[in-house]
């Protein structure tokens, strides 16, 4: 039996990329967004409220990076009634709402974007430009 398992980090530097990569792309849209890049455990690497994005899309935002970190999958897909009770148990720290992606590297996850302030179709589509931008798998 193995004592230890080999995983993946996210770098400062690749956060602050998909950051600002999500922020070009919110900018073309003309939709003002709060993003969170968290690592793997879903501690915050990187973070932002664009000007005009709503104040309460920033515990959004942030609850559906740590979410996508936590399951390795996109948010908005379950059962609202248990995401309900999934947020209440953990004081906010879960959400069902969409908008957040894991970000993988050959199917390895290495950490997680929420975004929150837009529709969650524009959500998802800001998360999905960061991702490319620094070469993560496709969600």
């Amino acid at each position: 039996m193995s004592k230890f398992r080999n995983t993946i980090s996210l770098t400062s530097d690749a956060a602050l990329e998909a950051l600002s990569a999500a922020v070009a792309h919110a900018k073309s849209m003309n939709v003002p967004q709060c993003v969170f890049i968290v690592d793997r455990s879903g501690e915050t690497l990187a973070s932002v409220r664009m000007d005009g994005a709503k104040y309460l899309s920033m515990h959004t935002a942030h609850s559906k990076a740590r979410t996508a970190a936590s399951i390795n999958s996109a948010t908005g897909a379950m059962n609202a009634e248990f995401g309900i009770a999934a947020g209440i148990a953990s004081q906010g720290g879960v959400t069902h709402l969409p908008g957040g992606l894991p970000i993988r590297f050959d199917n390895e996850l290495a950490g997680a974007i929420g975004v929150g302030s837009g529709t969650g179709e524009q959500d998802f589509e800001v998360a999905r430009a960061a991702l490319a931008a620094i070469g993560a798998d496709a969600v």
